[in-house]
């Protein structure tokens, strides 16, 4: 079998229960067989008969909920997967161009951050609900009235791509990592000894509070280390279910103490603030458009990352994710 069968089998086996997967993938890989063997002995191209024969199974999302016995319903189960597919697309597509739009608009009509980024998010939680209300609403109506063909049905040229995890594919994410936690790291020391700001004297004036040295910004620094060395392991040995508790907590051992010394006005360093003229709401990390606009982006960054580990340990421990099984007739 060629590649595009090992993307039928792998975009069925990821929708279903880990329990299931070690059964499914045989048996839909022998149907696939037993279907191309069939064409090819009616004298059929080996090509066009694998295409055949997985346009023949269908839908490998509606295959493998028939496996499990899982019903695909909105009202009923006839346009579910096409209204699923279209919303997964819009969402995709609409909410971040929209979203990207109204920041960009009225931060240059405005020129005020904390008002562009509450517009945006504003923006993207309408967008989001509109489009989620109405699509389901067509497809209600559609299913409701029985009319025939949306268009968007499933053939082979939509399968997924196979997930790399090699580690030549994985490289790119370990420089980049490393690259910006240097980066963080410099930073935090340079801020020490050649600040933007200087006093009178000609001596720097550090953006970070100075007294954080006698443990939150080792703490910090500390953690940057950490987070290298949890770069590497993945490079060598990719993600997993312990690697994504592993990242929770590191994301929470950064986050939650910056936000408590923000949010208590012990981060930033009372000498910069005055010298800069930022004012009370800054130093003390309070006020709307300063404190929770920080506090919120940190918190969602955070949460990003989190969801994004569990979601990447959840793709590399399905069957065939680190290594394809090319079955060969």
């Amino acid at each position: 079998m060629t590649t595009l069968t090992d993307r039928y089998v792998w975009a069925a086996v990821r929708t279903v229960p880990d329990t299931h997967r070690a059964d499914i993938e045989p048996e839909i890989r022998e149907m696939i067989g037993g279907a191309v063997d069939a064409r090819l002995a009616a004298g059929e191209d080996p090509a066009a008969a694998e295409r055949s024969a997985l346009l023949q199974l269908g839908d490998p999302e509606r295959l493998a909920a028939d496996y499990v016995d899982r019903p695909l319903t909105l009202i009923g189960p006839r346009y579910y997967l096409d209204w699923l597919r279209l919303l997964r697309t819009l969402l995709a597509v609409v909410v971040p161009i929209s979203t990207a739009a109204v920041f960009l608009v009225q931060f240059l009509s405005q020129g005020e951050v904390g008002a562009a980024i509450g517009g945006a998010v504003t923006t993207a939680l309408n967008v989001t609900v509109h489009i989620g209300f109405w699509s389901t609403l067509v497809f209600v109506i559609l299913e409701r009235t029985g009319v025939p063909g949306t268009g968007l049905g499933w053939s082979p040229d939509t399968l997924p791509a196979l997930p790399d995890r090699s580690r030549h594919a994985r490289l790119p994410e370990l420089v980049a990592s490393l690259v910006f936690l240097a980066v963080f790291a410099g930073a935090i020391l340079w801020q020490q000894v050649r600040s933007v700001v200087n006093a009178d004297d000609g001596s720097a004036i550090p953006l970070l509070d100075p007294a954080l040295w006698s443990f939150w910004l080792p703490w910090f620094l500390g953690l940057i280390v950490l987070e290298a060395g949890f770069a590497v392991w993945l490079y060598l040995r990719d993600w997993s279910w312990p690697a994504a508790v592993v990242n929770l907590a590191l994301a929470l051992a950064f986050a939650v103490p910056a936000v408590l010394l923000w949010s208590g006005g012990r981060l930033l360093n009372p000498a910069f603030v005055d010298a800069v003229g930022w004012g009370p709401a800054v130093a003390t990390g309070g006020g709307w458009t300063v404190g929770s606009i920080v506090t919120a982006v940190v918190v969602l960054i955070t949460a990003w990352d989190v969801v994004d580990g569990f979601l990447k340990a959840r793709r590399a421990s399905a069957p065939g994710a680190r290594q394809p099984v090319l079955v060969g007739r």
